[in-house]
């Protein structure tokens, strides 16, 4: 599939690299920090440092990633995150628990500039009709290091604690800045000049662009919608997955483990199908076929023990999930690249991940304070309802194929390097 895209393979195994460091870290972390302090709310307040930063900084790193040469910004990025590790080599116990917290904070906020420009920059490296391939396995290599991150991170965490997670992530982001760094294709992109104006005001004035091109076109706008309700889902999904695997399916802690990694063996089958059928299904059909059936396997996952109490239908439910939720993946992120302008595609991407980042952080909180009034079961099925009426309406109002960057008439006064498409 990859034949003759070089480029394209080096940004695939530079994510792969660096994103398997990534779960590594995160997931060693998490188990050392409780291990040192036995407190949750210190393991809460990992995983919202780890967070927090995407809700903040995701526009205004779009924005950077729009006016910086990609390549560029993720090479520095990479090198700035390898560094920006050395201090959890201080942190030998509870009272130096805050670095992990600076850290973290310190990688979300690089990660941000990172993400974007590399998002944005995928439909420079593909012909158009080989970028639903890209994207799929793209999610690929996201489910593979989700699987293999999160399976040495417990096991790198407990055999070398923090020392060790650390060297292997910051080794990570090394060996991705040298295989961004062997990418060819230049940035395409027109060079912008700097605006004639405070810096301040120059950042706002593009965000401000960028939010025009989002409100001005009506598939941009569904996608927002559909991203934003589905990561409500998420958060809700996040909270009660485990109070659901422990007291209502009674399993246990490596059972949960089988059920966290399923859904990853699925998303890897799901992104072969993706790339195989790209050619012959439009993107906005992946997407809301996939949607639909992620939410009605995911209502059956969490809705069956109310009949039957067991394990298996749940791991067997998060395997056939990843399958939907690969395709989903594939045809959001295609639809996003190829209606948005070039120049406006790190703004986009910035802005989608800090709306998705919020809807998250609600979800969590709701589904915190209602689950004990409603009960785990009422409350984690909500996502499934959630992912299937996003499919449904996606699927209604994609009806036309958006696959191509339409010319909507309602557009209105827009910047010149947009009315210049």
């Amino acid at each position: 599939m990859l034949k003759g895209q070089r480029d394209l393979r080096l940004v695939l195994s530079a994510g792969l690299v660096s994103s398997c460091g990534d779960w590594i870290l995160l997931i060693g972390l998490l188990y050392r920090v409780y291990t040192m302090t036995g407190s949750t709310v210190a393991s809460a307040l990992t995983m919202l440092s780890a967070g927090v930063p995407q809700v903040l900084l995701g526009p205004v790193a779009g924005v950077f990633a729009d006016r910086w040469d990609r390549k560029r910004t993720m090479i520095t990025a990479d090198v700035l995150l390898a560094v920006g590790l050395l201090p959890l080599l201080a942190v030998h116990g509870p009272a130096q628990v805050w670095l992990v917290f600076l850290v973290l904070i310190w990688e979300g906020a690089i990660a941000q500039f990172f993400s974007p420009a590399q998002q944005a920059m995928v439909p420079q490296l593909v012909p158009d009709d080989q970028l639903l391939v890209a994207n799929a396995l793209g999610g690929q290599v996201g489910d593979i290091a989700r699987l293999v991150g999160s399976a040495l991170g417990g096991v790198l965490a407990a055999l070398g604690g923090i020392n060790t997670v650390t060297a292997v992530d910051s080794v990570s982001f090394l060996a991705s800045a040298v295989l961004l760094a062997s990418i060819r294709t230049g940035d395409r992109r027109p060079a912008r000049q700097a605006p004639n104006m405070p810096r301040l005001t120059g950042v706002i004035t593009d965000l401000r662009d960028g939010l025009r091109i989002i409100s001005a076109r009506r598939t941009l706008r569904i996608l927002m919608a559909f991203g934003i309700a589905t990561s409500v889902g998420e958060g809700i999904f996040a909270t009660l997955i485990t109070p659901f695997v422990q007291h209502v399916l009674h399993g246990s802690s490596q059972q949960f483990g089988l059920i966290a990694a399923a859904q990853g063996i699925g998303g890897i089958a799901g992104g072969v199908f993706a790339a195989a059928v790209s050619q012959r299904i439009p993107a906005s059909r992946l997407l809301g076929y996939g949607a639909l059936a992620f939410g009605v396997v995911d209502l059956a996952i969490f809705l069956y023990p109310l009949g039957y109490l067991a394990i298996w239908p749940a791991i067997v439910g998060m395997i056939i999930t990843g399958l939907p939720g690969a395709l989903t993946v594939a045809g959001m992120l295609t639809l996003l690249q190829r209606n948005t302008p070039d120049a406006y595609r790190g703004r986009l991407f910035g802005t989608l991940g800090a709306a998705q980042g919020t809807a998250v952080l609600v979800g969590t909180l709701a589904a915190g304070y209602l689950s004990r009034p409603l009960g785990i079961i009422p409350v984690v099925a909500v996502p499934g309802a959630i992912w299937a009426a996003a499919g449904l309406a996606i699927t209604i109002w994609l009806r036309m194929d958006t696959d191509t960057v339409a010319e909507e008439p309602s557009l209105g006064p827009l910047p010149a390097e947009i009315a210049e498409i």
